[in-house]
């Protein structure tokens, strides 16, 4: 195994990226892919579709069931309606920097570069550690709903769904993008029927032929369950729900155009969500048997193809279910083996993880995530589905983290922008309505539901005090480690080559945050591929064609 060929740039990876399309992949005279980089292989097709599935995931279809369960149906509403908002917010802040600096490692690089390299070093293990237990969470949740066919020994089927993950992963990162395009259309289609059925179930085309409306609202214990520790707990479950929104911005590294596609990664994750919820809440009663418990966890999206009054399209609903929770466990091994690249092209990690194959994968990197899924075997124990549970909690909140971490990076990086004067028409992308108050709002807002959330459980506290120790362990080694050889603060160090070269002073600091000023704001701003003008040009002719407010339409909703 040899060292990384390509430089890393002040924090995380640098992508070798000569081609950015098909027909630019197969030309015998384009420049050929090196050894010891992450490749531009994601189409703009499979990241449109991806992001349009985004949020239709094991936490939509397995924890909108834990959440009406624990916190009735207003609590449900309003916990994802306020989360659904800030998500929206926060992906428009990481579509601004993810758009003009598309590097591997994505928020966590962010943080690292503008506000401080210990932050960003307990934030990236942080959230490599989310991944790799988002990957066991979603394996115990196939085991879950396995349950509904009643199939002995689940656990063989989660070995196999491991094996066969992490062998597409091994493959290419084509291998992956084509499988989650595939999965993402199949829930598309799905959650189309869904909505058509839930409406139609909500006004009596169901098994007692009643209208539903507003009743499951007014039976006993609802609208709110569980008082405020239930209110709390489902800002935990919808975080759940949304979670995974952010890592898209880790895709922007091995992304095609990502000026023109990554803007459109973030947009419409809001309303997707809510109609579903809105949705299961009319159509299933809180109370419904094992919607919830430590024993089992059954989907809303199944129970309302029952209601339906069709057994086998329920039975084929699980199925979709299963799949997306084949999505979510790809999507998460993918994520977290990318993070850990960056942290080891930042020296943040063992150089082993920084080495790739000569189809762009970082083999290490993704061997070692994907052992954590070990944990889902232990659902023999002490059941899959208070597992399941557990996990969920610890993935939830670090999905707060990360998108806290967004929020103060957008702040460093606007602020950085502003200081050195360059001019706003230089952003390749800016949500213009969130300026100045979005990242304010951000960090705000979600330092607000962390801190809310621990009234059901101290245990969501937990991850708090791991990042303090992460922070504070990596001032320390690289003090112990480094000699001094000149003055040079950490911000005067950051528009130098690469912020691992900083030098830290002799006096001890609890604080490593970079000077905005001093940032380099030009160094690794994506420049467009004469592919990535070509796509631009077919998207205008087509927009100004006969049929163009049909690609227009079409567009708005899905690109």
């Amino acid at each position: 195994m040899s060292a990384p060929t390509t430089k890393p740039f002040a924090g995380y990876g640098s992508i070798n990226a000569p081609s950015s399309g098909d027909s630019l992949r197969d030309d015998p005279d384009a420049p050929s892919q090196t050894r010891g980089a992450l490749h531009r292989g994601l189409s703009a097709r499979q990241v449109q579709m991806i992001a349009i599935a985004g949020t239709i995931g094991t936490g939509l279809f397995l924890g909108t069931g834990r959440s009406l369960a624990q916190g009735g149906p207003a609590s449900m509403l309003i916990c994802y309606s306020v989360v659904g908002f800030i998500v929206y917010v926060t992906l428009l802040l990481l579509g601004e920097m993810a758009t003009q600096y598309p590097v591997a490692g994505s928020f966590n690089a962010y943080a690292t570069r503008f506000f401080s390299p210990a932050y960003g070093f307990a934030l990236s293990w942080n959230y490599w550690f989310n991944d790799a237990i988002s990957v066991a969470s979603d394996l115990t949740a196939a085991q879950l709903v396995l349950d509904f066919w009643d199939i002995p020994n689940p656990w063989i089927f989660s070995l196999a769904l491991w094996v066969f993950l992490l062998s597409i992963n091994a493959l290419h990162v084509k291998a992956y993008g084509e499988l989650e395009y595939w999965l993402s259309s199949l829930k598309i289609a799905t959650i189309v029927v869904f909505i058509l059925l839930g409406i139609l179930v909500n006004v009596g085309v169901n098994r007692e032929h009643r209208f539903v409306g507003f009743e499951n609202w007014s039976i006993p214990g609802a609208p709110f369950v569980g008082g405020f520790g239930g209110f709390a707990h489902v800002f935990v479950t919808a975080s759940f729900a949304y979670g995974g929104t952010e890592s898209l911005g880790i895709t922007a590294g091995e992304t095609e155009n990502p000026g023109r596609n990554m803007p459109r990664v973030v947009k419409f994750v809001f309303w997707r969500c809510i109609i579903y919820v809105v949705l299961i809440i009319n159509a299933v009663p809180w109370d419904y048997p094992n919607l919830s418990n430590e024993g089992a966890t059954t989907s809303p999206f199944t129970i309302i193809f029952k209601q339906f009054g069709s057994t086998a399209a329920a039975s084929i609903m699980n199925t979709v279910v299963l799949s997306s929770v084949i999505s979510a466990g790809n999507h998460a091994l993918f994520a977290g083996t990318r993070v850990l690249y960056g942290l080891a092209q930042a020296s943040q990690a063992p150089s082993l993880f920084a080495w790739t194959t000569r189809g762009g994968v970082p083999l290490p990197a993704l061997l070692l995530t994907s052992s954590f899924s070990a944990l889902c075997f232990g659902s023999s124990f002490v059941g899959s589905g208070q597992l399941w549970a557990w996990l969920q909690n610890l993935v939830g909140v670090s999905n707060q983290i990360a998108w806290l971490s967004i929020g103060i990076a957008s702040w460093r990086f606007r602020a950085a922008w502003k200081t050195q004067g360059r001019p706003l028409s230089e952003m390749k992308f800016r949500a213009r309505w969130t300026w100045p108050w979005g990242p304010a709002f951000v960090i705000a807002a979600v330092s607000a539901i962390i801190l809310i959330q621990g009234w059901s459980s101290v245990s969501f506290y937990i991850e708090l005090p791991v990042m303090a120790f992460m922070y504070l362990l990596w001032l320390s080694v690289r003090r112990a480690l480094r000699p001094l050889r000149s003055p040079l603060t950490v911000s005067q160090a950051a528009s130098t080559s690469s912020i691992t070269e900083a030098t830290y002073p002799a006096a001890w600091s609890f604080f490593d945050f970079v000077d905005v000023s001093h940032v380099d704001l030009y160094r690794d701003e994506h420049e467009e591929a004469p592919f990535d003008k070509h796509e631009d040009e077919v998207r205008a002719r087509r927009l100004r064609g006969r049929v163009g407010w049909v690609w227009a339409l079409l567009y708005y909703i899905v690109a």
